[in-house]
């Protein structure tokens, strides 16, 4: 499985990537099925303490998931993110193998 990562006024990363990489390796094990994982990490200034936006687009036999999270730090974001990512992939394996 291959993850590619985008940032947008945010400088890359190798502590981010790391992390997202073994969040994202146990999804491919779990639902093997995902071909890819496309990562965007976001800064956008605001008033409040939010702006570090996480989103991650898979593709996977059917229409591509898609989910995201803006938060006070990117970890936060991560991890919002996956699970976010985890419900949608468990609907669709129960839709793929009934």
């Amino acid at each position: 499985m291959k993850t590619i990562f985008e940032y947008v006024n945010v400088k890359a990363s190798d502590s981010l990537e790391s992390y997202v990489n073994k969040k994202m390796d146990k999804l491919y094990n779990q639902y093997p099925f995902v071909i890819r994982g496309d990562v965007f990490f976001k800064r956008e200034s605001k008033n409040d303490d939010s702006g570090h936006i996480c989103g991650i687009r898979l593709s996977a036999p059917g229409p591509r998931i898609y989910a995201s999270s803006d938060e006070r730090s990117f970890g936060n974001a991560i991890n919002e993110t996956i699970d976010d990512l985890k419900d949608q992939l468990k609907k669709r394996k129960e839709k793929l193998y009934q």
